[in-house]
């Protein structure tokens, strides 16, 4: 045992922004603090509102922004009308296995936050796959901590180099959430460090992130933002110099001053202010604490060019990104085939006379996941409108549903929408005083409105929404409100509901995106309009101001099997049936943890009956983590799709017609059954959610599992195939490497295919009779490259030193042989070379 690898790091890509201010502005930022009193010292460290920061004139401090990520920049309103660029979710990014295309991922977010005036986006967020039932499982990245840490770092630098600051979160083992606020994940020191924190290493130590998000839960006993880990390793070996900054109403009490924690948020009122004022008066915190803090958020400030007399970071704005092209791209890039029977894929445009198109989430796709990730894009492309727009004129496209699969009240489309008043599409939207005179007013484009902090002007004790909506179908229709409160609701004149509507989840922000609601059942017929009159009472108290208000309309379906025949006379007779299947925002969200990795609905009956009659059917996964899919061995071909952004359909459309290669990944791996997958709580027991698996988490835990005899999964952590093939030729290494060195594996690489496409070499690590727990095996490093058909190239795989280490009170490396092992995926048939660690 040696512990040398204490100073060892990973080298990214390509470095981002440091933010490193020279030696002299250092001194006048110490200086600034310093000449700050202790009442203005307190005050900076508590948000002035809901999104930002509190600007000190006096000294040239302006206010900072956040915003939420990590799929795209809200900005600090939820107004539709202030639209952002919707990416893929980050299972996608990490699906890519690109540090380069996390790099591009992240400048767009710096560019739209830019845009936005946003300083700091709130991501990305790097909490691993621990079980595949984490609510925010598709805005985490990967089950492993390498591949995690790389696209991380990727992320972390394209952000910061456009001048803004990105924040990964949440620090940490925030792996559930499950009472997320008062959960305490119990995780021993080797785990925790090989696994957990190692995951957020390299956007500290290498991409040199400006902020970390301290998060909810307790780790061992103690709650993130009271924590020691905020210290150490975070501030003392790794060198993090930015803020620490909470999640939402994380800071708990005037402990956390006496951490590592930089800043509350929201603001203005929290749980220090004047309460740390006092405990700083008495002794309780020390005014070096205090000050240190001040010197973090004021060269935070400084880097993104909040604070005159300091030049930002990136002065200049850079150069122009399309992000909607980079949202293609990732879609594109993360899409992961994983089932293609007899080449049925890619499909050939000139060949075909009839696609059926089924599913609802082809019509209503879900393009990002639920919660504070939440964005307004200016549209979104579903798959069946891509692939309505992709092909040719003379192919006759038909669409059936066969399977609802969004519960709820829905928004109405923006299309169906009319306002009275204004006599544009939309809606008109009216804040009222307590006497009823009016305020201001708007016109919205959307019937879901969502105000966090502002949007609302102060005296306002009643909004009301007017909108006129158009059937687009006859039938039986659904139409409600949800929100939070007291609220009437009048349709075509008559009152249907006037009442409180409560929200008995009490999970924090659940109520802005599943409210409570109430429908009503009306007779349409086609082309029939209805007037929709909503009158809301403001709460006269408000913890956090937070409204969201939802008017809309209820899928019902009567009959469930008449609804999958229809799909099925619609897909007999076609060329190509695409069975869109998914899952919702009432399944995959910040504030819950899934019960379950089944499909919505009658989704899996939908794709037995379908492939039943039509053996080409292709199924395209709209979801953001794994589900189950007994039927995979009995369709054409599956694409894995994540939620894809707003261009998600318009990538399905290329990849099915071949326009593309799927070029992902899986950063996960996904079971054949619930019953089989190793590793699945995150339900606390007792307040606590025991990291009993220690070191065995993701491929690890099933690697483990099948060498004891038991079930493998469906899909290998890093499988995925593509429309040509690859041939490895025998890699090269050293035999031989000193503790603490890096190594390269060379591995030659030939496309024996007949078009061009992509390979993803993975390199993983094995050690035999050890002397120390190991896994079976775990990923060392990984290198893609794009060949044409017939093309030839070397993949130069990088494997950092601490690959060999492990966590014993230090990192410490075992001398001896270990093997590299080249392949594919984690269950891959590997090529292997022998490796002495001097």
């Amino acid at each position: 045992m040696n512990p040398t690898l204490s100073a060892q790091k990973t080298a990214p890509a390509e470095a981002g922004n440091t933010g490193l201010l020279p030696a002299d502005a250092e001194a006048r930022l110490r200086e600034l603090a310093a000449s700050l009193g202790l009442e203005q010292q307190v005050t900076l460290l508590t948000g002035a509102d809901v999104w930002s920061t509190h600007a000190l004139p006096e000294i040239g401090l302006s206010r900072i922004v956040l915003s939420d990520g990590p799929a795209g920049v809200r900005g600090e309103d939820f107004d539709e009308r202030h639209d952002s660029v919707s990416l893929p979710s980050s299972s996608a990014l990490s699906a890519t296995w690109s540090v380069d295309i996390a790099r591009r991922y992240g400048q767009v977010l710096g560019q739209e936050a830019r845009r936005k005036g946003v300083h700091a986006v709130l991501g990305p967020t790097i909490n691993l796959h621990r079980s595949p039932l984490g609510g925010r499982h598709f805005e985490c990245m990967s089950e492993d901590p390498r591949l995690t840490a790389t696209i991380a770092a990727g992320y972390v630098s394209g952000v910061q180099s456009m001048g803004v600051g990105a924040t990964p979160k949440h620090y940490l083992a925030n792996e559930a959430e499950t009472d997320r606020f008062i959960s305490d994940s119990v995780v021993d020191e080797r785990p925790l460090r090989e696994l957990y924190l190692a995951a957020f290493e390299d956007a500290i130590t290498e991409a040199r992130a400006w902020l970390v998000m301290s998060s909810y839960n307790s780790i061992n006993g103690t709650t993130a933002s009271e924590n020691e880990l905020l210290e150490t390793p975070l501030s003392t070996e790794w060198g993090f110099d930015g803020v620490v900054v909470s999640d939402w109403t994380g800071v708990r009490s005037v402990d956390a001053a006496n951490a590592h924690q930089d800043l509350e948020m929201p603001g203005p009122v929290g749980h220090w202010g004047a309460k740390l004022l006092a405990a700083v008066e008495d002794g309780r915190v020390s005014r070096s604490a205090i000050l240190e803090k001040v010197i973090r958020i004021l060269r935070l400030a400084a880097r993104v060019g909040s604070l005159a007399g300091f030049e930002a970071a990136v002065p200049a704005f850079p150069a122009d990104l399309d992000g909607a092209q980079v949202a293609r791209e990732v879609a594109v890039r993360g899409a992961v085939l994983v089932r293609n029977e007899g080449g049925l894929l890619p499909l050939d445009a000139k060949a075909l006379c009839s696609v059926a198109v089924i599913g609802h989430n082809a019509e209503e796709a879900r393009t990002q996941g639920g919660g504070s990730a939440t964005v307004m894009p200016k549209y979104n492309v579903s798959p069946l409108e891509g692939l309505r727009k992709a092909l040719p004129d003379d192919v006759t496209v038909t669409y059936a549903r066969g399977a609802k699969v969004a519960e709820g009240l829905q928004p109405f489309a923006r299309r169906a929408l009319h306002n009275p008043v204004s006599g544009v599409p939309g809606m008109r939207v009216t804040f009222l005083a307590a006497d009823g005179t009016e305020i201001s007013g708007e016109d919205r484009l959307a019937s879901h409105l969502i105000w966090f902090g502002v949007g609302i002007p102060e005296g306002t004790a009643a909004i009301r929404m007017q909108t006129e909506w158009t059937a687009e179908t006859a039938g039986v229709r659904h139409l409600g409100v949800g929100t939070v409160g007291h609220i009437a609701l009048s349709i075509d004149g008559t009152e249907v509901f006037n009442g409180e509507l409560e929200d008995d989840t009490n999970v924090l922000g659940a109520a802005l995106f599943d409210p409570p609601q109430t429908t009503r059942a009306f007779e349409a017929t086609a082309g029939q309009r209805f007037a929709i009159d909503a009158l809301y009472r403001l709460p006269q108290q408000q913890e956090i101001p937070l409204t969201a208000i939802l008017l809309g309309e209820e899928a019902t379906v009567a009959d469930p099997q008449a609804e999958i025949r229809a799909a099925v006379d619609a897909a007999r007779t076609a060329d190509v049936a695409v069975v869109v299947v998914g899952t919702n925002a009432a399944i995959e969200s910040e504030g819950f943890d899934r019960k379950d990795l089944d499909l919505p609905g009658h989704q899996n009956e939908l794709v037995e009956a379908v492939a039943a009659v039509n053996p080409r059917t292709v199924v395209v996964v709209n979801s953001g983590s794994p589900v189950l899919m007994p039927w995979l061995d009995r369709v054409g071909a599956v694409l894995l799709g994540w939620f894809g952004g707003q261009e998600f359909g318009t990538a399905v459309a290329d990849i099915l017609l071949g326009k593309e290669e799927p070029g992902g990944r899986l950063p996960t791996t996904w079971p054949a059954a619930l019953e089989d997958v190793p590793v699945l709580n995150t339900t606390p027991v007792d307040g606590r959610v025991v990291y009993s698996e220690g070191i065995h988490v993701g491929y690890r835990a099933w690697l483990r599992q099948q060498a004891a005899g038991g079930a493998a999964p469906l899909l290998p952590f890093g499988f995925g195939l593509g429309y040509t093939t690859f041939e490895l030729g025998t890699a090269h290494a050293p035999q031989s490497v000193s503790a603490g060195q890096d190594i390269t594996v060379h591995v030659p690489v030939r496309n024996t295919g007949k078009r061009t496409g992509r390979e993803v070499v993975q390199v993983y690590l094995s050690r035999e009779d050890s002397a120390v727990e190991r896994p079976v095996r775990w990923l060392a490093g990984y290198a893609g490259t794009h060949l044409a058909a017939g093309g030839t190239g070397t993949v130069e795989v990088r494997i950092p030193a601490r690959a060999f280490g492990h966590y014993d009170g230090g990192w410490q490396v075992e001398r001896g042989p270990f093997r590299l092992l080249v392949g594919r995926h984690a269950a891959d048939d590997f090529q292997a070379l022998e490796v002495e660690v001097r």
